[in-house]
């Protein structure tokens, strides 16, 4: 039977995606969003859906997304897409992106164009998925945005944050959602972008270790920047490590973002990640809010 995405029902139903916060990212229950706060929000114009899969005639909560709508720092309307997440048995079925649409077609019918929300930089995966699969953009980074997590995925290095922002009416994320954008072709492999002359800022040394610490030259109208390619694992593996990538990073983005270059694809190559981030991007950035 197919994933079933729509709005949560029943008291139960919250209760389930209080459920799933654990699973997915072991959260404590001081951490976790409750059952009053999803419904309240959820009842006074936000957005709280679930997915639903039937296993041996049980409907079972599988993923969700949480939002609300807010502000931009300007005053203009946006819905703040606060937490999503899928079971990891789900996360190669769709789950996540047939949330993301039902989400986008529930605000657009609210009449609001904008959605935004933060993630870790540092996750290959979810940048893929938000800028390369969504065609959300990125101008903000936000240092130590919640302090020290203590869930399982978050805990021990600093919180740092993308805000993205995924205008949905946009043609930039129309084409991207029908698989139609120009910059999902072939020449926007790294090393072909690499070859035509676009720089690497952060090229690693062996072994992904990064190199000492530069104040690399940002030129021209689009540069590249290495991410790495598992960073759970890395950080399991060495901590010490994740924070060196943490930190270099932070100052790349930050120098990228002063500098007018705003994010606007990862790609993969040769099982490496890398951000492109571009100074005229066609999707103009939404003022921080």
């Amino acid at each position: 039977m197919a994933i079933e995405i729509r709005p949560v029902k029943t008291e139960e139903e919250y209760h389930a995606v209080e459920q799933l916060q654990r699973e997915i990212w072991g959260a404590q229950d001081i951490e976790i969003i409750a059952f009053e706060t999803l419904m309240t929000a959820h009842k006074n114009g936000g957005v709280m859906l679930v997915a639903l899969d039937t296993v041996e005639g049980e409907e079972r909560t599988v993923g969700f997304v949480f939002g609300f709508v807010g502000l931009t720092a300007d005053g203009r309307v946006k819905h703040c897409s606060h937490i999503a997440g899928v079971l990891p048995g789900y996360r190669d079925r769709n789950v996540g992106y047939a949330l993301k649409l039902k989400q986008r077609a529930w605000v657009l019918a609210q009449g609001i164009e904008l959605i935004t929300w933060t993630f870790d930089p540092l996750e290959s995966r979810n940048a893929r998925f938000n800028f390369h699969k969504l065609g959300a953009t990125c101008g903000v980074y936000l240092r130590n945005l919640y302090g020290a997590m203590r869930d399982t995925l978050n805990a021990g290095l600093p919180s740092d944050r993308f805000q993205v922002d995924w205008r949905i009416a946009s043609p930039h994320v129309e084409a991207r959602l029908r698989g139609e954008d120009a910059s999902l072709s072939a020449s926007s492999l790294p090393s072909l972008l690499m070859a035509e002359g676009v720089p690497l800022i952060n090229p690693p040394v062996a072994g992904e270790r990064l190199r000492p610490m530069e104040r690399m030259a940002l030129e021209g109208e689009r540069i590249l920047l290495q991410i790495p390619s598992d960073f759970q694992s890395l950080k399991a593996s060495d901590k010490n490590l994740a924070l060196e990538w943490r930190l270099h990073t932070r100052d790349l983005f930050e120098r990228a973002f002063d500098k007018g270059y705003i994010a606007t694809d990862l790609l993969v190559e040769d099982g490496r990640s890398y951000y492109l981030l571009e100074q005229n991007p066609p999707v103009k950035q939404i003022p921080q809010g």
